[in-house]
């Protein structure tokens, strides 16, 4: 009984100390204070501190203002320069251990300090950096500081947002550990029997003693099922010293990872020394093969695939550049939903949790280094830092990157300036050996582009990469591929209504083994491209001159808010055969003006059947279809039946008088039956607001988010597509309300503001959880309109 009683009370405490343990990874995004220095970065002239928690992007709290240097291609926003300043206290326990302090991403130029000591400092905001800090530590508090100097503008050629806008994390590990960045899962021999897992990485002894280290690694399905685990042999760890490790272990019938069945592994590798575990490490991988070649195509897992991309700023629309995991998730989900397949991340690295969610959900991405090199595009952007810290940003990118099956290719830029110049090859030539050494397994790629006569000039500069990217070069596809017949190509930007034309491109040429669209989403900054605008407003494109009130993109598929315009239903039905049937309307020429399009923009359609005043006119019914015919109804009278496919770019166009009333588009199937309806209905006069939060279980934890669309709708519950009533938003209990929005990028009200004005019938509001659990309770009031509230939970 006693000897019983002795090896509970050993357990009880053996429990208690691993789990009052100092964990290895700890988010510290809490309890921050900031201080806004006036524009001469001064110290003395500037704002007040205030209490912050991250992520923090200071240029998305204040209004937008047309003086702003940010100007037209940052979006009228506030910059400058920022402080912050952190209380970091280590306890006692720690003495001896080793502590890293871990910058997901902070714009631009920042420079830490700890306890009065500099640290490091990054020139390029998107880098994700990693600093070890032990010899500025000591047990008890200690004081982080991070000077983010945004205020020399322009840097940029679209929003970056200001300050530490990505987390931040403390990893504290024994002395001897399993060095940051250094573990790295290759599957070279894959088959439906095993797959292969070799395993790298780097034990780092900062000890003045030898040691003998025993790994081990253990892998897991997404179940948590072990199916594949191997102790290797004792290493001796030298004094000082990086000891490089390789393991290699199988995975019976492995599960592959696709967009369509994203499967992901986890894989734990852990270093004992005398028996006992002293560090281990997590990581996600996948398992998955892919293969191109310019007569085959793209090959994912064996099987053929042709990639629906998108190009994605880093920014979250209303949230600013701050980069929220609920942010991120949805941002990839939107995508997803759309019809995307793939996505690449111009012009930039993106936030690690954008990239965990395209592993989860399965979105294929072009993982982008730089918008230039040495020839600026903005006064002072990377061209200044290029030759100093090309290779370190390189490196990071790589590094941290290069476990997610997600990406499946580096890039090295966009558009260089230089392009015409020898040098660039040399660079190019630089840039994508760092990435090939680092990462032997993916192909490197960037986005070239000219409109020159002599484009065979660039020929040395495609040569040096895997896959060329052309930017609305496409239609050089063909006399190219004449010229290098072994040259495979995809479109890394191209024009949202070319769609059609670039899919047939796409379709018909198998070393064309994709198209990304410009852009996904509609995004802050390099303000009015893609607008289309009406007789007697600025005109032009948006690089001719300034387009305020214009603070935003409306290039996108996905509006601002995340609702799919008309342009975006189209796209996703030519790549997938099963959706089959979208109707809109287009709007009617001279109906709120004589209409202007620009060089990035569809043309204005909706999905709505209000138009007043129209009565009698004429107006453009606009179906998209897979099936061979369809029919259009009003009010259940048949208008018209047309023949679509291939040839009429599966567009059916129904030119009828406005009468309000309930369109209804019908495809009929091969054998003469109606299979499939939509529908469009005239909506009533606004009557009263809907909520619907795209969640409504939250966690406790300071971080989570519901993204709630607000609707104007009539008496019955429809959308009133031209209802522009302003809506204020009010969020109690235990969350607070951090944005509100709409997809008009006219309004330059600031998205801090709980009052927002109705765009097309719509808004929306972004709530966050606090740490506390309970409710969180969200209303929408507006003046003549019944209210609407919703409750959201927050658990721990």
């Amino acid at each position: 009984m006693l000897k019983s009683l002795s090896i509970f009370i050993v357990a009880l405490f053996m429990a208690m100390a691993v789990s009052s343990a100092t964990p290895r990874r700890q988010l510290i995004d809490d309890n921050w204070q900031f201080k806004l220095l006036s524009p001469d970065s001064t110290a003395g002239n500037a704002d007040a501190w205030t209490n912050v928690d991250l992520p923090h992007d200071w240029s998305i709290t204040r209004d937008f203002k047309a003086d702003y240097p940010s100007g037209n291609d940052g979006g009228y926003v506030i910059t400058g320069r920022g402080l912050y300043r952190k209380n970091l206290n280590i306890p006692a326990a720690d003495a001896g251990k080793r502590h890293y302090l871990y910058l997901e991403g902070a714009y631009m130029d920042a420079k830490v300090t700890v306890n009065g000591d500099s640290v490091g400092r990054r020139p390029y905001g998107y880098s994700s950096v990693i600093y070890e800090i032990t010899p500025q530590l000591h047990p008890g508090d200690n004081l982080i500081e991070v000077d983010v100097d945004n205020s020399r503008q322009k840097n940029c050629r679209w929003f970056s947002g200001s300050g530490i806008y990505r987390h931040v994390w403390l990893f504290t590990t024994p002395e001897v550990n399993i060095k940051p960045w250094s573990l790295y899962v290759t599957t070279p021999k894959v088959s439906a029997a095993s797959a292969n897992a070799n395993v790298t990485f780097d034990i780092d002894n900062a000890s003045d003693k030898a040691c003998t280290i025993t790994p081990s690694i253990t892998i897991t399905d997404s179940e948590g099922k072990v199916v594949a685990t191997r102790t290797g042999k004792p290493v001796t760890a030298s004094a000082r010293q990086v000891t490089p490790c390789t393991m290699e272990l199988t995975i019976d019938n492995p599960a592959l990872w696709s967009p369509d069945t994203p499967a992901l592994y986890n894989l734990t590798v852990s270093l004992a020394a005398d028996g006992n575990v002293i560090d281990s490490v997590d990581e996600h991988f996948g398992v998955r093969t892919f293969e191109y070649s310019a007569d085959k195509g793209l090959t994912l897992n064996g099987k053929p695939i042709v990639l629906n991309g998108g190009c994605a700023h880093h920014d979250n629309g209303v949230l600013g550049a701050n980069s929220y995991d609920a942010a991120e998730a949805r941002k990839v989900s939107l995508m997803k939903q759309a019809g995307f397949n793939a996505v690449r991340t111009s012009h930039n690295p993106p936030s690690p949790a954008f990239l965990d969610e395209c592993d989860r959900q399965g979105l294929i991405v072009i993982d982008e280094s730089f918008d230039g090199w040495r020839d600026s595009k903005t006064p002072y952007d990377y061209s200044r830092d290029i030759d100093q810290w090309w290779d370190k940003d390189i490196e990071s990118m790589v590094l941290r990157d290069r476990n997610h099956p997600s990406i499946f290719c580096w890039s090295i830029g966009n558009e260089v300036i230089e392009r015409k110049r020898i040098e660039v090859v040399t660079t190019a030539h630089k840039l994508a050996s760092l990435c090939r050494k680092l990462d032997p397994t993916r192909p490197v790629t960037s986005a070239l582009a000219a409109w020159d006569s002599d484009w065979e000039i660039y020929d040395p500069l495609a040569a040096e990469h895997d896959i060329v990217g052309y930017n609305y070069m496409i239609h050089k596809a063909e006399s190219d591929h004449q010229r290098v017949p072994e040259r495979v190509m995809w479109q890394t930007e191209s024009y949202p209504r070319d769609a059609f034309a670039n899919w047939c491109k796409v379709n018909d040429n198998p070393y064309i083994i994709g198209d990304f669209v410009w852009t996904a989403i509609d995004y802050l900054g390099e303000s009015g491209i893609g607008r289309f605008y009406y007789k007697g407003e600025s005109e032009g494109e948006h690089y001719h001159r300034n387009q305020w009130p214009w603070h935003g993109a409306y290039c996108g598929d996905i509006d601002l808010t995340g609702w799919r315009k008309p342009i975006s239903h189209y796209r996703e039905m030519l790549y997938n055969p099963d959706k089959k049937l979208y109707m809109a309307v287009r709007e009617p020429d001279g109906y709120y003006g004589e209409i202007k399009e620009t060089q990035w923009s569809a043309y204005p359609t909706w999905e709505s059947w209000n138009w007043p005043g129209h009565e009698g006119k004429q107006i453009d019914v606009e179906i998209v279809s897979h099936y061979p015919r369809v029919r259009l109804y009003l009010d259940d009278k048949l208008i018209g039946e047309r023949n679509v496919s291939r040839d009429t770019g599966f567009k059916a166009v129904f030119h009828i008088p406005y009468t309000p009333g309930k369109l209804r588009a019908t495809g009929i199937d091969t054998n003469g039956n109606e299979v499939e309806e939509v529908t469009l209905a005239t909506a009533g006069k606004p009557a009263a607001i809907r909520l619907t939060p795209d969640r409504t279980n939250l966690s406790a934890d300071n971080q989570d988010l519901a993204y709630i669309v607000i609707e104007v709708v009539d008496k019955d519950g429809n959308v009133v597509p031209i209802a522009d009533n302003m809506i204020e938003v009010s969020v109690t209990g235990n969350g607070s309300l951090i944005a509100t929005g709409s997809a008009d990028l006219k309004d330059a009200s600031s998205y801090k503001s709980p009052k927002r004005k109705a765009w097309k019938g719509r808004a929306i509001a972004v709530a966050k959880s606090s740490h506390n659990k309970g409710t969180i309770k969200v209303k929408a009031t507006s003046p003549g309109l019944k209210s609407h509230t919703v409750t959201l939970k927050s658990v721990k």
